[in-house]
C-alpha cells in the first residue's frame, strides 16, 4: 500500500511536519539519504524511517499523495522531478503552516538581514502588546508555532522554503535584497535565486521592496507597495546637521545613532521593519522603543572584545559576499583604523570579485582559510594564507594596532570545518576571549 504522504529529508523543520501530520492523525514514511541523521532519535516509533540514495525510493515518491520536501532537498533531485511529472503534490512545511493559520503572516526574505529584520519585527510586536509568533527559517520550525497560538506570525524564508510555498498570502513580505548566495543550487544563475525570493510576493497584502535593489522590485504593477532605501523617500533617510535620520515618507522618525546596531545595512534593517510594523499596525511608540533598545544577534556584527585597543567582531553568520560586504560597510563606517578580515569555507559557487575591490581599500589585509581559500587569495596581494580560523586570527592579531578592527565575515558556508555557523562563531569568540586571557 502506498504512503499518503512521504516527508523526504530530516532537518527541524521536518521533524517538526512529521509531529503536525501525527496530529492531523497521518503517519507519514520519512525518508533520509543519510543513515543516521542528528535527529533520527527524536521519531516516534510508529513512523517508519528509510535510509539511502533518493533514487532507492522513486517508484514510492511517485505513489505518494504528498511529498513533503525538507529546505536541504533541490527539487530537481531527479526521485523530486519525477514524483512532481507524475502529478504528485510536493510541499513543504510552511505550506503546512499556512494552510493551518489564520491570522496575518509576515514574510521576510532577502540574501542578508533577514534574521535581524524578522527579530526586530517580531520585537515590535511584542512591545506593542501583541501576542506574536516567530520563526521559519530562524529559530523555531514554523509548524511548532501553533503549538501557542498567537495573533501575528512572523516568519523568516528561505528562497528554498518559498520553492514549496503556494499558498501564503502575507499580510506584509518583502525581499530585503537579491546578492549571489546558493549559486551553486541554482544553475549559477542569480535570477533563477531571484525568481525563488519573488514567490514571497504572490497573493501578497503589502509589498516591502529595496528601491535600490532592481531585483526586489514586484512584478505586479497592481499589488500595494511600499519601498526603503538610503535616501528621503518613502522609508529612507534624512541627513541634517551632522546626524542621520530614519524618516517615513519625509517626517523624522528618530536619530539613527540612537539604535545600538550600527551601519548603513542596519539602518535599512530598521527602515524595512517599520514599514511592515506599519502594514500590521504596530505602533510608532513600539517601534522606537525596539529600535533603541535592540542590542544585535548572535554572530551577526556581534561585539566579542576589545583588546589592546582592537575590537573584535563575530559576524559567522556572512555566508555570502553580500553579506561580508554589508558587515565590512557598516563597520569601515564606525570605526577609525584600519579592518583585518577573516573568511572563508565553501564557496558556493559565488563570485568574489567585490570583495576584492574591498581589498583595495576598505579591508587592510584578509586572513584566508578552508576549502575555498585558494579563491580569495587570488583576490588581491593583501589576502594572506592561513591554515585554519585560529591561525587567521592569530596572524590579524599580531598586526592589529589599537583603533583597527578584527571582523569575522566569511563571505562562504562552515560545514567544511564546523557543524554550522553557529559553531563557527561560537569558535571565534572562544579563540578571542583565549587571546583576551593571554593579554590579561
Amino acid at each position: 500500500m502506498a504512503n499518503e504522504y512521504i516527508v523526504v529529508g530530516l532537518g527541524k523543520s521536518n521533524l517538526a511536519a512529521v509531529d503536525y501530520l501525527l496530529g492531523k492523525g497521518i503517519v507519514p514514511m520519512v525518508v533520509d539519504s543519510r543513515d543516521n541523521p542528528p535527529l533520527k532519535d527524536k521519531l516516534p516509533q510508529n513512523v517508519v524511517f528509510k535510509s539511502g540514495d533518493f533514487s532507492l525510493f522513486t517508484e514510492e515518491f511517485c505513489a505518494a499523495r504528498t511529498l513533503v520536501v525538507g529546505p536541504g532537498v533541490p527539487l530537481y533531485t531527479p526521485a523530486i522531478k519525477a514524483a512532481i511529472d507524475k502529478g504528485v503534490e510536493v510541499i513543504g512545511d510552511i505550506e503546512l503552516f499556512v494552510r493551518e493559520v489564520n491570522e496575518p503572516v509576515i514574510g521576510i526574505t532577502g540574501a542578508n538581514g533577514k534574521s535581524t529584520v524578522t527579530t526586530l519585527v517580531g520585537l515590535m510586536a511584542k512591545n506593542a502588546g501583541i501576542r506574536v509568533g516567530v520563526g521559519g527559517n530562524i529559530g523555531v520550525p514554523a509548524l511548532e508555532l501553533l503549538k501557542e497560538p498567537a495573533k501575528l506570525y512572523v516568519l523568516e524564508l528561505s528562497s528554498f522554503q518559498l520553492e514549496t510555498t503556494r499558498s501564503l498570502h502575507a499580510a506584509g513580505c518583502t525581499i530585503l535584497n537579491v546578492t549571489e548566495d546558493h549559486m551553486d543550487r541554482y544553475e549559477f544563475d542569480i535570477e533563477k535565486y531571484a525568481q525563488a525570493k519573488h514567490i514571497i510576493y504572490n497573493n501578497a497584502c503589502h509589498v516591502i521592496y529595496n528601491r535600490f535593489d532592481p531585483r526586489t522590485f514586484p512584478r505586479d504593477e497592481s499589488v500595494a507597495r511600499v519601498s526603503f532605501g538610503d535616501d528621503e523617500r518613502e522609508y529612507g533617510l534624512i541627513r541634517e546637521a551632522g546626524h542621520t535620520y530614519l524618516a517615513k515618507f519625509g517626517r523624522l522618525v528618530m536619530d539613527a545613532a540612537e539604535m545600538k546596531i550600527a551601519g548603513k545595512h542596519n539602518q535599512m534593517n530598521a527602515l524595512a521593519a517599520m514599514a511592515l510594523a506599519d502594514v500590521v499596525g504596530i505602533s510608532e511608540e513600539a517601534q522606537i522603543e525596539t529600535l533603541r533598545t535592540f542590542t544585535g544577534l548572535e554572530h551577526r556584527c556581534q561585539f566579542v572584545a576589545e583588546i589592546n585597543g582592537v575590537r573584535y567582531y563575530n559576524d559567522s553568520k556572512a555566508t555570502n559576499v553580500g553579506s561580508t560586504l554589508a558587515a565590512v560597510d557598516g563597520l569601515a563606517s564606525v570605526t577609525r583604523g584600519d579592518l583585518y578580515l577573516l573568511a572563508g569555507g565553501i564557496g558556493k559557487g559565488q563570485n568574489f570579485a567585490p570583495i576584492g575591490e574591498l581589498l583595495k581599500g576598505r579591508i587592510k589585509e584578509m586572513y584566508c582559510f578552508g576549502r575555498d581559500a585558494k579563491d580569495l587569495l587570488v583576490l588581491g596581494d593583501n589576502a594572506v594564507s592561513a591554515t585554519d580560523m585560529e591561525d587567521a586570527l592569530r596572524k590579524a592579531y599580531m598586526n592589529a594596532k589599537p583603533g583597527d578592527v578584527v571582523l569575522l565575515a566569511p563571505a562562504c558556508a562552515s560545514m567544511d570545518m564546523f557543524k554550522n555557523f553557529e559553531e563557527r562563531g561560537d569558535v571565534f569568540v572562544s579563540l578571542v576571549k583565549k587571546l583576551e586571557s593571554e593579554k590579561c
